[in-house]
């Protein structure tokens, strides 16, 4: 238990999926998982351990930005024996060919925050890197389910409401799509030795300012969901 998760360090699977927002995670547990039991409440942030094909597998919502998922990401690594967290969230697309509703796979994240740097974690030039075991593993899935699956470059933002331009964003981070948390997520893996991915669905465009719906982006992730949960019971 922490101040943040009401749970014994048994209630979690070796492997946990991180949507942001706490009812997808609900919405996932209860249309995916089986034997689901909720092992989290605190702060309305919700938990839920199930089965997945036989598998145990948890499902836990990371809130909104760097330093919500530090947080999380980092309590489930060091005080609850997680050895992997998939991130599965959406993502504004910085360049027209990257089309709303495509799934992407974090090849690289890069970011302005200082978070690395506080917990003394390297970046390259300001950009971390996903475990690539796990990437291996979500790449042959996704071609076994005939997923689409875009490798891309990741800006995790700290600000929603940003003052630059796209262009100037891209000249500067070279991303394909911003969110607001792998960065952390990676950090926190590297810091602990242990494994991360970042799986994405494109629910806007910042160039052609297409977007999903809010309904949508809670129910209609279907192909990233599969994806994250039948790697998931690879690893």
């Amino acid at each position: 238990m922490t101040p943040h998760i009401k749970a014994k360090k048994t209630d979690f699977a070796k492997v946990v999926l991180m949507p942001g927002d706490p009812l997808r995670a609900k919405w996932i547990a209860e249309n995916f998982l089986e034997e689901v039991e909720q092992i989290n409440e605190i702060r309305g942030m919700l938990a839920f351990t199930g089965t997945y094909k036989g598998h145990k597998v948890s499902i836990m919502g990371h809130g909104m930005g760097i330093p919500s998922i530090g947080i999380y990401s980092y309590e489930l690594y060091k005080f609850f024996d997680v050895e992997t967290i998939i991130r599965i969230g959406s993502a504004g697309a910085y360049k027209k060919e990257v089309q709303v509703g495509s799934v992407a796979l974090t090849k690289e994240a890069t970011s302005e925050s200082t978070y690395a740097d506080l917990l003394n974690v390297k970046t390259d030039n300001n950009v971390l890197y996903p475990s690539k075991e796990i990437n291996t593993i979500i790449e042959k899935t996704a071609k076994e389910l005939n997923i689409n699956l875009l490798s891309a470059r990741i800006h995790s933002s700290d600000v929603f409401y940003g003052v630059r331009t796209v262009d100037e964003i891209v000249k500067k981070t070279n991303a394909d799509l911003v969110e607001m948390e792998s960065f952390a997520l990676f950090a926190n893996a590297k810091l602990l030795n242990k494994k991360a991915a970042c799986l994405l669905t494109c629910s806007d465009s910042l160039v052609t300012h297409e977007a999903m719906s809010a309904e949508d982006r809670q129910t209609k992730f279907v192909d990233m969901v599969k994806l994250a949960l039948e790697s998931a019971i690879k690893i």
